[in-house]
Parts: structure tokens; sequence; C-alpha cells
């Protein structure tokens, strides 16, 4: 039974729909690996067993029954802490939620459930997801897969370790500016960011609704597919077939390459190297309009955070870590008109860079330009919590700010993701692409 946890969602399907895997025994065995693990406590804010055991049951009924309800009929997954669970504490990861109980399921979670999906348990995030690196000592760091004393990424920091160490098939999380890319970057993993309105956002937490996506944590590129699939209630992307040969990519040059650390740019050239040999057509260009819109996002993101949570914050400001505090607390030094600007500004850009990208398949760059920092470290030096965590979020945040659909895949080196981009509402065609790109990688 121990193999089953280190097997895809998509396999886990197909072997529950043969008959080879029993959906009870699956999910008992994922809940038992859970409450044995080092690191159970610092991954799962909380388990769902009791649901768990009873989706399970009903999966095994339908599949014994042949009635089976999507491809991942019986699959136990998590879920990050801002999805809206009936009768659980959903706290997103902050103090100022503690206590929070909803009263029914984020419409999410409500549609993987009637899709057969079970749900294990709730992960630990950064405090209201508004931290790229995934430490959060008000409740708990996750540790990364690849060496506990690094942070894991945030803000879905337990939703990426909680499938990296083996204790879920896939993990739920959120993305404002790279909260399910990061974490599955630094943990291995791969990970899709859904283009902004793809995907509801009724009983999810909120940071930036302008901004947010819920997507997919997984071990491939089909699990990302079947997830997303199984979250809106709809038919997973073909994948058959799919191939690099005639693809064309634009590889970004300025703002993306910046400051990149060494294992990062290995990572990125070997990815590279592997497409180009598939078949795939590279070409190296710039988007100079797009260092504007990178300069847009300190008054897009903070003054929508802070107005969003100001009162709650400024009701108790000691329930929060300082630096996750002070940045929501930026959001105050704007006016109304310049985030209106700034809005008017950005969707100029997005045109632009519409036109610029239009005859590629995707926009490659390096998913995050350095490797996770030292947790130790980031408590001690809040200089370098901040510089580190705009780091670490530049690269991604280029995606939400174009509106884009957005995936991530492992490069071969650890801690180290190339990320594709495509177009809005386009997630079928990039997950064709990533599918063909992921067989390359390896």
């Amino acid at each position: 039974m121990a193999e089953w946890r280190q097997m895809s969602a998509g396999d886990l399907g197909r072997a529950i729909g043969q008959g080879e895997i029993d959906p009870e025994e699956l999910t008992a065995a994922f809940l038992d690996a859970i409450r044995a693990h080092t690191y159970r406590d610092r991954i799962y804010a909380r388990m769902t067993e009791d649901r768990a055991l009873a989706e399970a049951a009903a999966a095994s009924k339908r599949a014994k029954a042949g009635l089976r309800l999507s491809p991942l009929d019986g699959v136990p997954i998590s879920w990050k802490d801002l999805f809206d669970t009936a009768g659980v504490a959903t706290e997103a990861g902050s103090r100022l939620l503690e206590g929070r109980v909803p009263d029914a399921d984020a419409e999410v979670l409500r549609t993987a459930t009637a899709q057969g999906l079970v749900c294990l348990g709730k992960t630990h995030m950064t405090e209201l997801a508004f931290s790229g690196l995934g430490l959060n000592p008000m409740t708990a760091t996750p540790p990364n897969v690849n060496d506990p004393a690094l942070v894991p990424g945030g803000s879905s920091s337990g939703a990426a370790t909680s499938v990296g160490f083996g204790l879920a098939a896939a993990g739920i999380g959120s993305d404002t500016g790279g909260s399910v890319r990061i974490p599955a970057a630094w943990n291995d993993l791969v990970g899709l960011k859904t283009t902004s309105g793809r995907l509801s956002l009724n009983g999810v937490v909120p940071l930036v609704e302008s901004f947010d996506t819920v997507g997919p944590l997984t071990r491939t590129v089909e699990d990302a597919a079947l997830l997303l699939a199984a979250l809106e209630g709809s038919k997973p992307a073909d994948l058959t077939g799919a191939t690099l040969n005639g693809a064309r990519f634009l590889v970004l040059d300025n703002v993306a390459q910046d400051d990149i650390r060494p294992e990062p740019r290995a990572g990125f050239t070997h990815a590279l190297e592997r497409l180009k040999d598939a078949g795939a057509t590279l070409t190296h260009g710039a988007i100079p309009e797009l260092a504007d819109a990178m300069g847009l996002s300190g008054i897009l993101f903070t003054t929508e955070a802070y107005a969003t949570w100001r009162r709650e914050i400024e009701a108790v400001p000691e329930k929060m870590f300082g630096p996750v505090r002070d940045r929501f607390r930026a959001g105050a030094a704007h006016s109304g008109a310049d985030f209106v600007a700034a809005w008017r500004w950005l969707k100029a850009i997005r045109a632009v860079w519409a036109e610029r990208t239009a005859s590629y398949d995707a926009v490659l760059v390096p998913t995050s330009v350095t490797l996770p920092p030292n947790a130790d470290r980031l408590m001690a030096d809040t200089d370098y919590f901040v510089t580190e965590n705009l780091l670490a979020l530049r690269n991604t945040r280029i995606g939400n700010l174009m509106g884009l659909s957005a995936l991530t895949l492992p490069t071969g080196l650890p801690m180290t993701g190339i990320m594709l981009m495509g177009r809005p509402m386009g997630e079928e065609r990039l997950l064709r692409i990533g599918a063909a790109a992921e067989t390359a990688l390896r």
C-alpha cells in the first residue's frame, strides 16, 4: 500500500476503475500515513477523517457497481485552508480567523465532491495567502520536501508538501501572484495557475479577488488536467498524442531572467535544450512594456488586499507576523486615483502582450529565479524576508498581471521549474503543450 501514495492521481483512478484498488483501503492508507508522519502537524492544519471515510465508502460502492462519477472518483486529495468546509474550521493560516467555521463548502470543493473526490483535510498556508515563501510562524511552516530546513514556497505551502511527502494524491491551492507555482517548483511538482474567472471563488477566503485563482498541485500534467475538470465539473483536456513538433515558444529575456541564481539558470537552460531536442522552436525576445506592468503590482495587489482585510488587521495587529502585516499595510499608501490609473495602464499593457505573443504556443520563463531560502534566516532577518519574497514571486507574477493561464513543470534539477505561460482561458491547449514538454523533460 505504501506504493499507492507515490502514484499519480490518474493512475490511482484507473486502478480503482479496474478493481485493483479499493477507495476505502486507499483512503485508509493515506490517513494512516498522515497520522504517523513526523511532519503531520506542520503540513495539515486539520484532518477531515470522518468525511474522508464516508466519501471513500460511497466511492467504493460506486466502483463495484460500475457507476463511477469521474476518472478521479475515490481518489484522496488535500485542500488549502482557505477553501470553506462545512462544519470544519477554515482559518486561512491566520490567527485573525481563529475559530472561523463556515456553514457550507466552497463551490469548487462541492463540485469536486460531486465528482467523487475524497477530502483528506486542510493544509497549512501563509497568513491570508500573502507571501510566496511559505513561512508562517503564527500557525505552522511546512518543511520543504528536499530539505526540511528550507521553506516550501507559498502560499500553498502545505498543499505542495502534502503531495511531495506522499500524504495526498494531489493538493488544491490558490494563486494570486504565484502561490501555486512557487511551492510546486520548490517541491518538484506540477502546478497549474488557472485564468482569473475560470474557477469559482465562492467560499474561498479572498486575498486580492481581482487576481485570485484556484489551481491544483500535482505529480503530473495529466493530473492537473483531471483536477481542473473535477473542480469545474467538465470534461478533462485530451492529452492524447501531444507533441512538441512544430511548437513555437517565446523565451522571454527581459525582466524574467534578471538576478537569476545559478541553480535556476542551470535548470532553465537544461529544460530549454530538452524542449528544443523534442522538436520545439525557441525564439528569444523581449517585451519592454512588461517592466511597466511589474511596477504596477505594488499598487494593485497591496491596495486591494489591505482594503479587504484592514478592519481585521488593525483590530488585533499583534496576531500577524510582522513582515506579512507590513506588506498588507503598504496598501494604505495608495489613493483611489492611483489604483484606477494603475488598472487602466495594466489593461493597455495586456493588449500589447497579447499582440506580441499571439504567434507563439507559450512564453517560457524560469518559474522562480531563486531557490527556497533557509527558514531560520528568514525569521532572523526581515530585510532578507522582503527581498527574497519579492524575488521569488517576480516571474510568476507576470502570469497574474497579464491575466494568463500558466503551468510550471520540474526541470529535472531539484527545486527549479520552467513556466509555460499560455493564453487567457487557454488551459486545455496549455495542458496539451505541457504534457508534451513533460515527456521531453523526463
